[in-house]
This record gives C-alpha cells, structure tokens and sequence, in this order.
C-alpha cells in the first residue's frame, strides 16, 4: 500500500517533533511516495531549524546521510508539466502556496495511476489535507 509523504510529514522521521510517531507509524505500514522536491525541501529545512538554533547544526550531516540511505526506498514523483498544470490548477482554488501545491498535485497524479486502496496523503499542513481531501485523497494529519 502506498502513501504520500509531504516534506513536512517525512522530515519528522528524522526529527524529534511532534507528529513524529503517527510519521513513525504510517512509515511501518506504507510505500513512501513523494515530490522529486522533497531531497531539496528537507535540506532546507534542516539549515533553517540549525540557523534557528532548534536543531545542532553539527546533526545535519548525519541526517542528511540517513535520508540518502532512506531514498531508494522512495518512489519520488518527477516535476513534470502534468504535474505543474495540475498544481497551478490547485492554487486557483485552494490556498496553497507553490511547493505544497507541486506535492497535492504529485499525489493526486501518482494516485491516478493506482488502483485501489485510495493513496492517503501524510503531512503536517492543514491546507494541504483540506486540499488533499478535496481532490479525493484520504488524508492523515500528523501534526504542525
């Protein structure tokens, strides 16, 4: 069975934070798909909480090498133009901003080529589940 994992969502593997166990949880129980964007995003994140002084900046590197460990085991959607038609199509109508648009629309193309069960889409943005939900996915929220 498969699940989308936003950034927000699989950053919390690798990150004691609050929604990491239900992360924990689902990453037992599902294939992880994701944005080809999540390898830049979760850099970034990481320097942002180090430069925020909530992560030892002497850490990343060693999460970071868990992540390239963790990454073959990802299917990573590719930014194509279908996926971008369908992200822009996602900020017409849903308050999205661009990279969380680029993964509701990257789950909701994967999840066409699937069949059944539904894919359920993880992350901590509630903008992104409503707009999940709203595109037919189910959805599990793991926190801020």
């Amino acid at each position: 069975m498969w699940a989308y994992f936003d950034t927000s969502a699989l950053v919390k593997r690798y990150m004691k934070e609050r929604g990491r166990r239900e992360v924990l949880q689902l990453l037992r129980r599902y294939d992880v798909v994701t944005s080809a964007v999540v390898s830049v995003e979760i850099r970034s994140a990481l320097r942002r909480r180090a430069s925020e002084g909530t992560l030892d900046a002497g850490r990343v590197p060693e999460i970071l090498k868990r992540v390239e460990t963790d990454r073959p085991y990802w299917t990573l959607v590719e930014v194509a133009s279908e996926v971008l038609v369908a992200a822009e199509t996602l900020v017409a109508t849903h308050p999205l901003r661009t990279l969380d648009a680029i993964h509701v629309a990257s789950a909701q193309i994967f999840a066409a080529r699937i069949t059944k069960p539904a894919l359920m889409f993880v992350s901590a943005g509630a903008r992104q589940i409503k707009a999940a939900v709203a595109v037919g996915m189910t959805s599990s929220h793991v926190g801020p």
